[in-house]
């Protein structure tokens, strides 16, 4: 028994993390099998049941189930725990247990959450842990006045509109992508203030905390009329890699299908819609129209875009925007004969240009593995199941509508998908990493001929 307490507690802060994701999709799962979190008369199988705990914990959307049909008040309220539980990192949420019970952070717990939120050094941890759950509470509890009120235009009593806003927010701003409208959001796709609402809280959950931080620091310094502020080379990497995506990505929806779906439609229709879209597909997961009716190039186009994902330290998923920015622009650098990538007049450490290749290395062997995986197991076309595997791995939640038809095998790939897109790649790898004394000797090295 103490060789066994012993071997936990010398694992690493990345295998220890894994260890805690897997308790919280568990503890889900019991929620979510409790006869008061489904509605009466209504049997979920377990595998479903399963699928759906991974989903709200890993923040992604993707449903085998109709939420609004099988879930209770209690059910959905769960659901909505789990999201953000899911959106902010369970270590937030213990570090904000300890602090409120007065524990001391240690080494160790801090180590944590530096690998749970993506960081690189451990100073200012509790402090980024307690500003990014503030900010959280005080953007939900003010959007949820908002929206709680305007859907009393919709809905006949209170509490259904309240309710409504609630999840509305809860799952716009942890980009958990589900619904108790049976619809996502195509009963607003009309409602341009519903939609400006909820690609603002998109985006505030995905673009990054420590971006949204800085940002809350630059406007409260400039008040005080400080020293000059300096932004971060990942806040102005970031900003300028997540909005150009955005902008890239609603200008090429529009172009794909300019001669298709856009072309008898007014202009503020179409903004609106390519625009939703563009902001959904960083990790937002709920959609304005069915998306069946965008041509199949449209479909690979928004793949990419899922693929990509949120950027670090975020509710998103994918292989990161700063990750897809580092690598573009080696490419660019190597192409023109540079030997180190400059950004914004700072050079990029070598070693986070090795991750960002070995991330999206690894996200592409994955993705490519589970598309064929499911071109075997199921009988859909391929752009269907490129388009759900994405979706999977960026933790989107956009679906062509399929998933409720995956066999159990391909639920438990996506379940895998999903998983790794909210904990992030280099921390799944890291979990299998060990310790290794330093080599004693080098052996000469050898030019290879490439390409």
């Amino acid at each position: 028994m103490y060789n066994k307490y012993k071997s936990i507690h010398q694992w690493n802060s990345f295998q220890l993390l894994l260890l805690y994701y897997i308790a919280a999709i568990a503890l889900s799962t019991i929620l979510l099998s409790l006869p008061v979190s489904q509605q009466p008369g209504i049997d979920i199988p377990f595998i479903d049941i399963v699928f759906t705990a991974v989903s709200a914990i890993s923040v992604t959307g993707l449903s085998t189930i109709s939420i609004a049909g099988s879930l209770s008040t209690t059910g959905i309220i769960f659901l909505a725990l789990m999201m953000q539980i899911g959106a902010v990192g369970i270590m937030t949420i213990g570090t904000m247990l300890w602090v409120m019970l007065g524990r001391r952070i240690g080494f160790k717990e801090r180590n944590m959450i530096m690998t749970d939120q993506n960081q690189t050094h451990f100073d200012g941890m509790v402090k980024l842990i307690k500003n990014i759950a503030y900010l959280l509470l005080i953007v939900e509890a003010l959007f949820f006045v908002i929206l709680g009120f305007y859907f009393t235009t919709y809905y006949t009593s209170y509490s259904e509109a309240f309710l409504q806003g609630f999840f509305a927010v809860i799952s716009a701003v942890t980009n958990g992508g589900f619904d108790i409208t049976g619809q996502s959001l195509i009963p607003f796709q009309s409602d341009y203030f519903v939609q400006a609402i909820t690609m603002i809280l998109i985006i505030i959950g995905a673009i990054g905390y420590p971006v949204i931080i800085e940002i809350k620091e630059y406007v409260f310094r400039r008040r005080k009329q400080e020293q000059r502020f300096h932004f971060s080379l990942f806040t102005k990497l970031t900003t300028t890699t997540f909005f150009s995506l955005i902008v890239v990505g609603a200008v090429g929806i529009y172009l794909f299908d300019f001669n298709g779906l856009f072309k008898n439609i007014p202009w503020h229709e179409s903004l609106f819609y390519t625009l939703f879209q563009s902001v959904t597909t960083r990790s937002g997961g709920l959609a304005t129209m069915d998306l069946n009716v965008l041509s199949n190039t449209n479909h690979l186009f928004m793949s990419a875009l899922m693929f990509i994902g949120a950027s670090p330290s975020s509710a998103g998923g994918g292989i990161r925007t700063t990750t897809f920015a580092l690598v573009l622009i080696f490419l660019f650098t190597f192409i023109r004969g540079g030997r180190s990538v400059k950004i914004f007049h700072r050079e990029v450490y070598e070693v986070d240009l090795n991750k960002a290749v070995t991330v999206t290395i690894f996200a592409i062997i994955i993705v490519f593995s589970s598309v064929i995986l499911l071109t075997i197991l199921e009988p859909v076309s391929l752009e269907s199941i490129i388009f759900e595997v994405t979706s999977a791995f960026g933790t989107v939640g956009l679906s062509l509508g399929i998933t409720e038809g995956l066999s159990a095998a391909s639920k438990i790939i996506l379940m895998i998908l999903m998983f790794i897109g909210r904990v992030g790649i280099l921390t799944f790898l890291l979990i299998f990493r060990r310790k290794k004394e330093p080599a004693k000797f080098n052996y000469p090295k050898e030019r290879m001929i490439i390409g």
